[in-house]
């Protein structure tokens, strides 16, 4: 876990976004979508068209019976300063030792400063995996389970989970990544493309996609 690049690094924000001007599209009726984190505008189910292309791919690439779930697309920066910001709260208070920098680092390995963050810019989605009835699989922590709370089994790597949840872990991955996207190693269910975490992964010059609204 130690090697592990968190969105907060100098090496990924010091990435320049060459903004495509890729439009944001709707990925209702065209992907199963979840409304747990739904606002009333719908923000939620948007993504840079490229992103949800991939996710098409991706889908297409499941054994027969599976199904993506989206939870969670576009963010925005208002939003996304909040959750950053009540996390940030929390951590200071279970840590009060930890220098600014320090806390700033801990609470990226949840969200992302809003400054750097690919929700903000269509370039990232929360999903999971469901059976063709909408049941959800196990995939070892419920979605958005912070660090603290699933004593670090969110890492997409974490040891210690049953066959079943690392199955289900590796069927996601390879399908998401067989269509281009990237996953943030603390949490399993965070993938993107286009953001300045894929062009560190993928070793691009640039992001292909900054702060968006919508």
């Amino acid at each position: 876990m130690r090697d592990i690049v968190l969105i907060s690094d100098a090496r990924v924000t010091s990435i320049p976004v060459e903004e495509s001007g890729e439009r944001m599209v709707d990925v209702r009726g065209r992907l199963w979508t979840d409304d747990r984190l739904a606002d009333p505008g719908g923000a939620f189910a948007h993504l840079r068209l490229g992103l949800l292309t991939r996710l098409e791919e991706a889908q297409a690439q499941l054994p027969g019976g599976y199904r993506l779930l989206v939870v969670e697309g576009y963010r925005p920066p208002a939003t996304q300063k909040e959750i950053f910001d009540g996390y940030s709260a929390e951590l200071r208070t279970l840590y009060p030792e930890m220098s600014p920098t320090e806390l700033r680092a801990a609470a990226s390995r949840y969200v992302s400063p809003v400054e750097i963050a690919p929700h903000t810019a269509g370039a990232a989605v929360d999903l999971t995996l469901s059976t063709e009835d909408g049941t959800e699989l196990d995939m070892g922590t419920p979605l958005n389970a912070t660090p603290e709370q699933s004593g670090g089994a969110c890492y997409t790597g974490a040891q210690g989970l049953s066959p079943e949840a690392r199955h289900h872990r590796k069927l996601l991955g390879a399908a998401l990544e067989s269509a281009g996207l990237v996953n943030y190693p603390t949490e399993w269910w965070h993938w993107s493309y286009g953001d300045r975490y894929w062009a560190l992964t993928t070793g691009s010059s640039a992001a292909l996609y900054g702060p968006v609204s919508l």
